[in-house]
């Protein structure tokens, strides 16, 4: 490396520095595999994330900014509504299981996580369903090309 830099110059060298720095930091497409990273934030009572993704392996890496526990169900949906339980308060899971496409337990603030799915193109929705939390505003759609 230093032959190449002392034979090439300082440009080479602050363009080799940005490449591995950009490379450290994840400035890449795919996360392994060929599957797009999708970066989501859960807060109560928000998830913010992109609203549009490519069709194919996706992984989302969760952020749980609290300061509760949050889950994250994703689940495709085409009327944009999902239907709850009796208690008023949370998204009957059983109603939504066949469009169930991913899962995370409950986990604590601080937590990073990580879900592996793989998306066809249509519409989905990304949402905490601990109680009062979807109602609390915890959802966001999320539309796959």
């Amino acid at each position: 490396m230093r032959s190449f830099v002392s034979t090439h110059g300082p440009r080479c060298l602050a363009i080799l520095v940005v490449g591995f720095a950009l490379a450290g930091c994840g400035a890449q497409l795919g996360a392994g595999g060929g599957a797009s990273s999708v970066q989501v934030t859960e807060r109560d009572f928000a998830i913010k994330t992109t609203t549009h993704v490519a069709a194919g392996d996706v992984v989302f890496r969760v952020h749980n900014r609290g300061p509760g526990s949050h889950e994250l169900l994703v689940v495709r949906t085409s009327a944009g509504q999902l239907p709850f339980r009796s208690d008023g308060l949370t998204v009957d899971e059983d109603a939504v299981k066949k469009a169930e496409v991913g899962v995370l337990e409950p986990a604590h603030a601080g937590v990073v996580r990580e879900l592996r799915v793989h998306l066809t193109p249509g519409r989905y929705v990304l949402f905490c369903n601990m109680s009062g939390h979807f109602l609390g505003g915890m959802h966001t759609d999320l539309v796959v090309r």
